[in-house]
């Protein structure tokens, strides 16, 4: 394995940055194999190195997280089933063997999927008891009625007899077939299940944020990002959901009318 940068390395596996990285070099507080090493550049072997930095040692273990803007066709597991893997859309560089989806996304849905080998993280994101919210922007058959927010609020109660918890909608302004939701649960097909409950049909479902973290506009569908930490963080905080459709229903709107 290449050379590594010792600033890279701890941040890559640590929640300090380059310039906190930097100063513990400098005041003689990071070590490499039991020697003091003041130059936060010094260039490491990540694989055989012992790092410490004030007095903590370094876990080995790369934590990465990976936000995946999904297009169609691809399949949010680890093995090609019906379909390819969402693993494909991963650069080479990005890579490790122990990558998975944390959650899923239809083959035909879109939009924001975090790939991590972090699995007490994808755990907190998808555990009922915390009600992680991810908010969608769907496009429909048919225009959205106002009676949907009440229905919505009220919990859907599906074609299966399943009730759903309390979920928020609201028709994307001037745009009466756009609409966003906002979900703190994950059942098995859910937002084209709770609209078919209403008599209405999802013809396109886009994902655009996990959490607290947001879709970025200028990432493009198959495109990938590692995220720093501090929108790893991001992931189990809540949105203000009025307060984001009024900022980002023109960007998101204009992905889905130009699909």
């Amino acid at each position: 394995m290449p050379l590594i940068r010792l600033d890279k390395y701890i941040s890559q596996r640590s929640q300090l940055t380059r310039s906190q990285i930097k100063a513990l070099c400098a005041r003689g507080k990071v070590t490499v194999d039991g020697a003091v090493v003041k130059s936060s550049d010094t260039k490491i072997d990540p694989e055989t190195a012992v790092v410490a930095a004030d007095g903590a040692q370094i876990s080995p273990e790369t934590k990465r997280y990976i936000l995946l803007n999904k297009p169609e066709g691809y399949v949010s597991s680890t093995e090609d089933g019906d379909g390819p893997s969402v693993l494909e859309l991963v650069p080479e560089e990005l890579r490790t063997k122990d990558l998975f989806p944390a959650g899923r996304l239809d083959k035909d849905s879109l939009g924001a999927l975090l790939i991590t080998n972090d699995g007490d993280l994808a755990h907190k994101i998808l555990s009922p008891k915390r009600h992680v919210s991810k908010i969608y922007i769907v496009k429909l058959d048919r225009p959205f009625k106002s009676k949907y927010v009440d229905i919505f609020e009220s919990g859907v109660e599906l074609a299966s007899g399943e009730v759903c918890l309390p979920a928020k909608v609201k028709m994307v302004e001037n745009c009466e077939k756009l609409a966003f939701i906002e979900l703190t649960e994950g059942k098995y097909h859910q937002v084209k299940r709770m609209f078919a409950a209403v008599e209405n049909h999802v013809d396109i479902l886009m994902r655009v944020s996990v959490g607290g973290l947001i879709l970025p506009e200028k990432l493009g569908f198959g495109q990938c990002m590692e995220l720093l930490h501090k929108d790893v963080e991001n992931l189990l905080r809540p949105l203000d959901f009025d307060a984001f459709c009024s900022e980002f229903s023109g960007v998101f709107s204009a992905i889905l009318i130009n699909k």
